[in-house]
């Protein structure tokens, strides 16, 4: 569907996509999303790739994301830096550009130059970004966190109730007697047993 600013992409009546309006004719914009997954199987284009560009021109890419690629790279090599960048842009599919770029900010200060430190950072500026819960609500309503059910005691919780019997050991102790009699008959087969001795 084409409106005066966007173009949005509906699958089976689902919006799957929504992207800027180009107003010059015959113009293309690359997303740089939709490259990740093959930048990260070749991490030595990405340098020059058209969609890095495009992203930062239109400050989607930061400087922030240069410097700690920057980093990166110093540290884990060009292709181990890149590819570690890549992983931080996947991030975008799950959080804000603002927190990551919070998270990127953070991991670059404390000399931390993993898509898992970006992670952890970027969560911890969304959850600083997260309204204070309402004073007016009760304490149960306030913390959802208090509400968490462990998925292991849900399925327990979700069991039939079992009605079968109780194990017995009962038949374990028939078999140690009948163990027991096998041994003591075979100790008085050897003490009965005398090898025949030849008087001189």
């Amino acid at each position: 569907m084409l409106h005066a600013n966007h173009l949005i992409v509906y699958d089976q009546g689902i919006e799957v996509a929504c992207h800027e309006r180009l107003s010059a004719k015959a113009g293309s914009r690359l997303e740089l999303d939709h490259y990740l997954e093959a930048l990260i199987r070749k991490p030595g284009v990405f340098s020059g790739a058209t969609a890095l560009e495009q992203a930062k021109s239109a400050d989607k890419f930061t400087p922030v994301h240069d410097d700690w690629w920057d980093a990166a790279r110093a540290a884990h090599g060009d292709k181990g830096g890149t590819i570690a960048l890549s992983d931080v842009l996947l991030l975008g599919r799950h959080r804000s550009h603002e927190h990551i770029v919070a998270g990127l900010a953070t991991a670059l200060r404390a000399g931390a130059f993993t898509a898992d430190a970006v992670a952890l950072e970027a969560r911890k500026a969304a959850e600083a970004d997260a309204p204070p819960p309402s004073p007016g609500l009760p304490e149960r309503t306030r913390s959802p966190r208090a509400a968490v059910t462990l998925l292991a005691d849900w399925r327990v919780s979700h069991l039939p109730p079992d009605t079968r019997p109780r194990p017995s050991v009962a038949p374990y102790d028939q078999l140690l007697r009948h163990r027991r009699q096998v041994g003591d008959t075979a100790s008085q087969g050897e003490a009965s047993w005398v090898p025949n001795t030849i008087a001189a």
